[in-house]
């Protein structure tokens, strides 16, 4: 592993949640279209359901290849909530993802441009 401080376009823009292990669209897509955002900078925001939060990352090289590492800091339904989360390219267009929530569960979903 070696952390990469630079920017990666592969992983910059919206990517919008097509599918979480925990929860049908219905919750996922009922407040807005659920999606992550990832800006040029490493910084960004995602929102699923009533979960919403802000992204603090960093791009890091792994053998298999990179992940975009993230802190996150938000609300879930007006509680404030916090954790860490990781996005890996899985095919052109597509991620592979990671949320978790600390003290709680691992939430693994799938995205899409």
């Amino acid at each position: 592993m070696q952390e990469n401080k630079g920017q990666s376009k592969d992983f910059t823009g919206t990517w919008h949640i097509y599918e979480m292990e925990l929860w049908d669209e219905d919750y996922f897509n009922m407040d807005v279209q659920a999606c992550i955002k990832i800006e040029p900078d490493n910084n960004g925001y995602f929102q699923f359901g009533l979960v919403c939060g802000e992204i603090d990352g960093r791009i890091v090289d792994y053998a298999d290849g990179k992940r975009f590492e993230f802190t996150w800091e938000g609300n879930d339904e007006c509680d404030s909530v916090f954790g860490s989360g990781w996005v890996r390219i899985k095919k052109k267009m597509y991620l592979k993802a990671s949320l978790d929530f600390i003290m709680e569960t691992v939430l693994p979903f799938q995205q899409g441009k």
